[in-house]
């Protein structure tokens, strides 16, 4: 069975994508190469002086561009999948993602299909014989994207062996978490939402993890049916086929009619994997396996693994002021439509502090780390949060 996905997260997934700038170069550079190909009669160019004297010359120039664009594209493809590999095996395979959404990787591989594509509508618009015009613009423009795609080619260099350090993907991943948090995470504690006794429950279709939840969709389908919707599960949490998704519950104004499954379950997405989008802790989570892998006997590497808790550490503290998030949508009348839970700061907290503490013995360097952490957001923490905090301070 299909997962459903909702409308929000269909777009995201498409703007996430890495065939997307890819996508976008290739088809500019077809469409550019027809234009071109029709202007060319009209236009005179005082260029003839560094074009191939004839069609042969232009072929000949057009088809090396395309034989070397091919092993271009086939070497930037071999490097970026090593480095997949890389950094699923070193560091954790939820940090593929990060390489995966890389501009400049998806512009250096759209930029070789772009220059391929363009070279390869140019050689078929050739003329046949040697007397007819050359398309000079066309052939201009190909040495042109030539040159682009070395100096692309040269940077992604630079640049692959730059974001494949752990401290970039470390620098990378916060930058996206705390983007979260400033978008799903309230400054301010919301009023809690009262809801009615529940007189429906939506089961969920297929099991997989919740990445995203539309609220604005879930509150008309509230509106359309008087009743209250609450989501069981946070984003990042699991579900099995057939475990409680959405209670539906009674309003004070009216008797509520029976929410139809299929729309409803198509407001909360259902994943084969984690996403940021609305997962705040997924962040954490990334970092808490690239710190537990580091100090595994394998990697042994405790710079990295002081390196995430201090990254981890900023993404604590920034939690520790706000409350936790509960997400209430009224109607005008105060009437509440939706209620969706966010994982606590319990839960954060755990994820970093209390795994890494089970797995740093012997080396006093992350213990007195954590042992930091944990005083230094108690220092700073909402009263709602100490108490969690507390319970993980150090001894004495």
């Amino acid at each position: 069975m299909n997962r459903p996905r909702t409308v929000a997260a269909r777009l995201a997934e498409i703007r996430q994508g890495f065939w997307l700038v890819p996508a976008l170069f290739a088809t500019s550079a077809v469409v550019l190469a027809i234009g071109l190909s029709v202007l060319e009669l009209q236009l005179r160019l005082p260029i003839e002086s560094i074009l191939p004297s004839g069609p042969a010359g232009a072929r000949s120039l057009l088809s090396s561009i395309i034989t070397a664009m091919i092993s271009f594209t086939a070497l930037v493809f071999s490097i970026t999948v090593v480095a997949l590999q890389l950094a699923s095996s070193q560091y954790s395979p939820r940090v593929l993602r990060t390489f995966l959404q890389d501009r400049v990787i998806q512009s250096t591989l759209g930029t070789f299909v772009a220059t391929f594509l363009f070279a390869m509508v140019v050689l078929a618009a050739l003329p046949a014989r040697d007397s007819e015009r050359l398309p000079e613009l066309s052939l201009a423009v190909s040495m042109s994207l030539v040159l682009a795609s070395t100096a692309m080619f040269i940077y992604y260099l630079h640049h692959i062996t730059t974001v494949m350090r752990v401290s970039h993907i470390i620098v990378a991943i916060g930058a996206q978490t705390r983007r979260t948090i400033d978008q799903h995470v309230p400054d301010s504690e919301e009023p809690a939402g009262v809801v009615g006794e529940v007189v429906q429950v939506v089961p969920a279709v297929a099991a997989g993890l919740v990445t995203s939840v539309d609220l604005a969709r879930l509150a008309r389908l509230g509106r359309e049916h008087y009743c209250s919707i609450t989501v069981v599960p946070a984003p990042g949490d699991f579900v099995v086929a057939g475990a409680p998704l959405l209670h539906c519950h009674r309003t004070p104004t009216a008797e509520p009619r029976q929410l139809p499954t299929e729309r409803v379950a198509h407001a909360v997405t259902i994943g084969v994997e984690r996403t940021p989008g609305q997962d705040v802790g997924f962040g954490l989570r990334q970092l808490a396996d690239i710190a537990a892998r580091a100090l595994s006997p394998a990697s042994n590497d405790v710079t990295t693994a002081v390196r995430a808790v201090q990254e981890a550490h900023d993404l604590l503290r920034r939690l520790a002021t706000r409350p936790d998030p509960v997400v209430v949508v009224r109607d005008d009348d105060d009437t509440v439509r939706v209620v969706a839970n966010r994982p606590t700061y319990d839960t954060h907290l755990a994820m970093i502090v209390d795994e890494l503490r089970s797995t740093t013995d012997g080396q006093p360097r992350i213990s007195r780390l954590l042992d930091e952490v944990v005083a230094d957001l108690y220092s700073v923490a909402l009263p709602a949060h100490r108490q969690a905090i507390r319970l993980r301070l150090p001894v004495g």
